[in-house]
């Protein structure tokens, strides 16, 4: 072979590089990137994994899962958004034999290949329902034109027993390291660390325990294996002989990667799911704490070598002010520390803000909220998360029971707020509304109108911000007000994609 056109072969393969860097590289979806660049555009994703845990242990369990798509303007045609039960595949049955087709009935069943739960068509959701202690994880994809922004919410309500109640989960991507501040040891909690792997690969995961004294004591935590598509549920008691009250746990995994939630499941104070929290910040906001909350606790860890000293305020629907007695917060590395706040509220919502009283340092928070008095107390849980950015969605909305909360904490922020459809009928509806700077607004929810059905709310940001936001659902049921939160992060739902274009310079010979 000679030498020009070994030259032109090397052309090529650095061609290939170049283009081929532009094609995969996407830089991170909050913009930063774009902006330093200045020539990339921002596209929807094309492909989208959820997993939802194991709903309950519990035989009186009924489960509502929810599914949808908003409108994405650009994105693609096709595709579908399925999910099915973790240990099953797309198209195989029993025995690795071709499916006997798609199940339409809507229930969890987790009969092998077939989907539980099939995507409506984008801006409408779809439903379906599972019951009892056997119904199993889920392992979801979405493409084509219900990737972007695709998200499932389940519901469950439990009807009595420990953690009895309403307990609420946003169905999440997989990754490899959550933190999970307000779990606990403690004699009347029984917590559980859902893992989920939707993978064909095994995943090796370490657990981690810290209290207000630091790392808790205990090797079982160590190298656990999660199966390939399969859930693994680890109860957190038995990874430690001590029984404290307020524990971080941190999921960090090895290989492969998982879906992690924490089931918390309390004797008489009922139960719910806890999210994991915003990634490590020196600043955090935990959004939409009831107006009738009776007792809030906040739960903070510091992951890294250095102290952190907080101010603590709270975004009233009129200012940012200072909990009496709470104004700051200081918490020792590798520490948790708790507070208790009690009925701070005072019947107003509202959103807790921390910022750095001095240096920033990185932190995970989250709060415990009771609501209710005496053998009528109900919990849910609401983790630090991030802004709302371009949009973020939460599904299983329904007629009654649905409270939206927006906070500006750090300047006001425009933001219009959309109902879908509703999964059984009825039209969408849209209102924008104004955030005062430092302030938390319960927003009215625009219903559908003709609402059939749960629909979903997909809030946007459309000026200023940033905005944070979350959902409190309430089903009343033999005189107790069961609820669950979810917040509302961005859904990431598009990317910033360089612009490139081929420079056929890179064939030209540069020698003799």
């Amino acid at each position: 072979m000679n030498r020009p056109t070994l030259s032109l072969i090397a052309g090529v393969c650095a061609l290939a590089a170049v283009t081929g860097f532009a094609a995969l590289t996407t830089p991170d979806a909050s913009g930063a990137g774009a902006a330093a660049a200045g020539t990339a555009t921002k596209l929807p994703v094309e492909r989208t994994s959820l997993v939802c845990p194991t709903p309950s242990m519990s035989d009186l369990a009924e489960t509502a899962y929810t599914s949808f798509t908003p409108v994405t303007k650009g994105a693609g045609g096709g595709g579908t958004a399925q999910l099915r039960a973790a240990g099953t595949r797309p198209g195989t049955g029993a025995g690795g034999k071709d499916g006997a087709g798609t199940d339409t009935s809507g229930k969890a069943s987790g009969k092998a290949g077939k989907p539980v739960l099939k995507g409506g068509e984008p801006g409408r959701p779809s439903t379906g329902k599972a019951s009892g202690a056997g119904s199993p994880a889920l392992v979801g994809t979405a493409d084509g034109r219900f990737a972007p922004g695709w998200s499932v919410q389940q519901t469950t309500e439990v009807a009595t027993g420990s953690g009895r109640g309403l307990q609420g989960v946003n169905c999440t991507a997989p990754d490899t390291d959550f933190w999970f501040p307000g779990a606990s040891a403690a004699p009347d909690r029984t917590d559980y660390v859902q893992l989920t792997n939707p993978d064909d690969s095994t995943a090796v995961v370490d657990i981690e325990l810290y209290g207000k004294d630091g790392a808790l004591e205990g090797k079982a935590g160590e190298g656990i294996t999660v199966q390939p598509r399969s859930a693994e549920p680890v109860l957190l008691s038995t990874l430690t002989a001590e029984k404290p009250d307020n524990v971080t746990v941190r999921v960090s995994v090895r290989s492969g990667r998982v879906g992690a939630s924490v089931q918390a499941l309390d004797d008489k104070l009922g139960g719910d799911w806890l999210a994991a929290s915003a990634d490590p910040a020196g600043s955090l906001v935990v959004p939409g704490i009831p107006k009738d909350a009776t007792s809030v606790r906040l739960v903070v860890f510091a992951p890294g070598d250095a102290d952190a000293d907080l101010k603590v305020r709270l975004a009233s629907p009129s200012a940012l002010i200072t909990p009496a007695g709470n104004e700051s917060l200081a918490v020792k590395a590798g520490m948790t520390a708790a507070v208790d706040l009690g009925d701070v509220m005072r019947g107003e919502a509202g959103s807790l803000v921390l910022t750095p009283a001095d240096r920033s340092v990185p932190v995970v928070a989250a709060v415990r909220v009771v609501r209710g008095k005496g053998t009528r107390q109900e919990t849910a849980f609401i983790p630090a998360t991030r802004p709302v950015a371009a949009r973020a969605t939460v599904a299983d909305n329904r007629a009654k029971g649905t409270t939206l909360s927006v906070a500006a904490p750090f300047g006001a922020a425009e933001v219009r707020v959309t109902a879908s459809a509703g999964s059984g009928g009825g039209a969408p509806a849209s209102k924008t509304y104004t955030i005062k700077a430092g302030t938390t607004q319960e927003v009215p929810v625009p219903v559908p109108s003709g609402l059939k059905g749960t629909y979903a709310l997909t809030v946007e940001t459309v000026s200023g911000g940033p905005a944070y936001a979350s959902r409190t659902l309430t089903v009343p049921r033999d005189g107790v007000e069961a609820f669950t939160v979810q917040t509302l992060p961005d859904d990431r739902g598009t990317v910033s994609v360089p612009r490139a274009r081929q420079d056929l310079s890179v064939l030209q010979r540069s020698g003799g």
